[in-house]
C-alpha cells in the first residue's frame, strides 16, 4: 500500500486527504535527522514544512520515495539536485500563502513607517511619548518591488489601494504584465534611485544573494525604508546596519534573516528596526490552505501521476495524466530501443509529434523518452532527472509538433544524433493505448515491444530467413513472433524477432557470424 510520512506540523485535515485517497499516512513530528533516516525507506511520499531537512543523506536512504511535498513556497530545506538525481519529485505550494505573505509585507511597511511596535512598548511601559514617534504618510510615495511574481503582484495591488506609486523590477516581468499590474517597469538601479520604499519578493539564488548590498544602498535616496518578507540573505545585514546607524536608511522591517532562528544581531540594537520571526505565512487560513494543497497534490501524483507545482519536472494535470500515460510509455520504449543499439556519444535528441500527439503536453513525453534512451548507457536515469542529465551532458533536446496529416492517427518520431551518424525510429498507439513500432531507420516494419527481442540488419538475399530460423532453432531459442521489413528487393532489410527467454552472449555472437547479417542486437524492453 502507498504510504506517506508527515514529518512537520500540518493541519490535521491533510492526513484525512491522504486517507480518503486510499493512502496510508503516518504523522511523526519532530524527528531527528537520524530518526528520519532510519524510517524513510518505508515511505513513498514525505510531506514537510520548513523544519524537516531533506538532505542528500536522507535521500540516499529513501529508496522508495517518489515525492516530497513542501507546504509553502520556500524549499531551502530540500536538496533539489539530490532529489532530482534520486528520481524524487519535489513539489511546493506557491499560491497557498501568497495573500498572507503579501499582507504581512504591507503590515511591516506600515508598522515601520509609524513605529507602531516601538510606540506600543513605550506606551505599555507607562510612558506617553507622543512627540517621540513622528511617522510619515505612505500615500503618494514610490514603492519599489523587487520580484513581481505571485506575492509581488499582490503587494502591488494592495499598495495601489493605499495610493502608492509602484515601480517594479523583475527580469521575467513583461511590459504587458507590468501594465496589467499597474506597475512601472524599471531597471534595478533606477528602482534604487527613485523608490521611497523597497520591498523584496524574490527567491534566494546566486543572482539575488545580497541584492541589497552596501553598493545598492549607496544608490538609494536618503531616508529610504526597506522591507524583506521573502528570504534571508537577500539583504546584506551588516551593510543595512551601517546604513540605518548613519541614517541613510530611515527604517527596516525584516521577517527573515540570514541565520534563523535569529537570536542575536547588531540590527536588534536599533529602534528603527521592526523584526518578526518569519511570520510571513503564519495565518490560520494560510496554514490550512497550504497543508490541504500539498496533500492533494501528493495524493494526485501517487495515485494518478498528476504533477502540480513541481520544481524539478514538467507539470501534468490530473486531466492530462491518463491521456499522456500511453504516450509516455511509447516514448520510453522508443528511447529504450535506440539506447540499446547506440554506439557513440549522443549530441542531440529530437522528438516529433504527428496527428493526435501534436495536441498533447510534450514535456513529460520527452522526459520519459530521455529516461528510456539514457537508461541503458547511464546509471540511475529516470523520468524526473533525465532532462537534467541530458543537459549536463551537453545533449541538445528539441520537440517538434507537426500540424499535418500522417499515415497513422497518432505518431512519435525519435531522432538521435551521434558524433558518427543518427538513428530514427517511429512509433504509434494502436487502439489509443498500445505502443507499436512502425519504422526503423526509414524502413517500415511493425512490431510490439516484447520483453526479449533480436534486432537484425541484413542483406535481403534468398534463403536468409531459412538459415536464420534453422540457426536459432539449433541454438535453443524459440521464436514467438517474426517481423520483416526492407527498403527494396535485394537491399538492406530488418528483422525483429521476439524470442522466449534471454539471449546469451555466445548465442548472439553465433547469429552475428551468419552470412548476410550486418549487425545483430539483443534488446530488452520494460514498461
Amino acid at each position: 500500500m502507498t504510504k506517506v510520512l508527515i514529518s512537520d506540523k500540518l493541519a490535521p485535515a491533510a492526513a484525512d486527504i491522504f486517507r480518503d485517497a486510499g493512502i496510508d499516512v503516518d504523522v511523526k513530528v519532530g524527528l531527528s535527522p537520524e530518526e528520519l533516516a532510519e524510517i524513510i525507506d518505508q515511505y513513498d511520499g514525505l510531506a514537510i514544512r520548513s523544519a524537516t531537512k531533506v538532505t542528500a543523506d536522507i535521500l540516499a536512504k529513501a529508496v522508495n520515495l517518489k515525492v516530497v511535498g513542501r507546504a509553502g513556497i520556500g524549499v531551502d530545506n530540500v536538496d533539489i539536485p539530490a532529489a532530482t538525481a534520486a528520481g524524487v519529485v519535489v513539489m511546493n505550494t506557491p499560491f497557498g500563502n501568497a495573500v498572507t505573505t503579501a499582507e504581512h509585507a504591507i503590515s511591516m511597511l506600515l508598522a515601520s513607517t509609524r513605529q507602531i511596535p516601538q510606540a506600543h512598548q513605550s506606551t505599555v511601559s507607562g510612558k506617553w511619548e507622543k512627540s517621540r514617534f513622528m511617522g510619515a504618510e505612505i500615500s503618494g510615495k514610490r514603492l519599489g518591488i523587487i520580484g513581481c511574481g505571485n506575492i509581488g503582484a499582490i503587494v502591488a495591488d494592495r499598495a495601489q489601494g493605499l495610493k502608492m506609486k509602484v515601480l517594479g523590477y523583475d527580469p521575467f516581468l513583461t511590459e504587458d504584465r507590468a501594465k496589467q499590474l499597474g506597475i512601472e517597469k524599471v531597471e534595478l538601479d533606477e528602482l534604487f534611485a527613485q523608490a521611497d520604499y523597497i520591498t523584496l519578493h524574490t527567491p534566494l539564488t546566486d543572482a539575488t544573494r545580497n541584492i541589497i548590498s552596501a553598493d545598492a544602498i549607496n544608490k538609494m535616496k536618503k531616508g529610504v525604508r526597506i522591507v524583506n518578507c521573502a528570504r534571508g540573505g537577500l539583504v546584506d545585514e551588516m551593510a543595512l546596519y551601517a546604513a540605518m546607524k548613519n541614517g541613510h536608511v530611515a527604517s527596516a522591517a525584516l521577517d527573515v534573516f540570514e541565520t534563523e532562528p535569529a537570536r542575536e544581531s547588531p540590527l536588534f540594537e536599533l529602534d528603527t528596526l521592526v523584526a518578526t520571526p518569519h511570520l510571513g505565512a503564519s495565518t490560520t487560513e494560510a496554514q490550512e490552505k497550504v497543508a490541504l494543497q500539498v496533500a492533494e497534490q501528493m495524493a494526485d501524483y501517487l495515485n494518478n501521476g498528476a504533477v502540480s507545482n513541481a520544481l524539478n519536472m514538467a507539470s501534468v494535470t490530473a486531466e492530462e495524466a491518463p491521456v499522456l500515460k500511453p504516450y509516455m510509455a511509447l516514448g520510453k520504449l522508443l528511447g529504450q530501443f535506440v539506447g540499446q543499439v547506440g554506439s557513440s556519444e549522443i549530441t542531440s535528441v529530437r522528438l516529433e509529434f504527428d496527428g493526435k500527439s501534436s495536441k498533447i503536453n510534450e514535456a513529460p513525453v520527452m522526459a520519459s523518452t530521455l529516461s528510456g534512451l539514457l537508461g541503458p548507457i547511464m546509471d540511475s536515469v529516470n523520468m524526473v532527472n533525465a532532462t537534467a542529465i541530458a543537459s549536463s551532458n551537453g545533449i541538445a533536446v528539441a520537440t517538434v509538433k507537426h500540424d499535418r496529416r500522417c499515415d497513422y492517427e497518432t505518431m512519435l518520431r525519435l531522432t538521435v544524433v551521434y558524433k558518427d551518424g543518427e538513428r530514427t525510429i517511429v512509433g504509434t498507439l494502436i487502439g489509443g493505448d498500445k505502443p507499436r513500432l512502425i519504422e526503423v531507420q526509414n524502413i517500415s516494419i511493425e512490431s510490439d515491444f516484447p520483453q526479449n527481442m533480436l534486432y537484425l540488419r541484413n542483406y535481403d538475399k534468398p534463403g536468409f530467413i531459412g538459415s536464420l530460423g534453422s540457426l536459432i532453432g539449433k541454438l535453443g531459442l524459440n521464436i514467438a513472433t517474426f517481423h520483416l521489413g526492407r527498403k527494396e528487393a535485394g537491399g538492406e532489410a530488418i528483422s525483429l524477432i521476439e524470442v522466449d527467454g534471454e539471449v546469451a552472449p555466445d548465442t548472439l555472437e553465433s547469429i552475428r557470424n551468419l552470412e548476410q547479417v550486418v549487425r545483430a542486437d539483443y534488446l530488452k524492453f520494460a514498461n
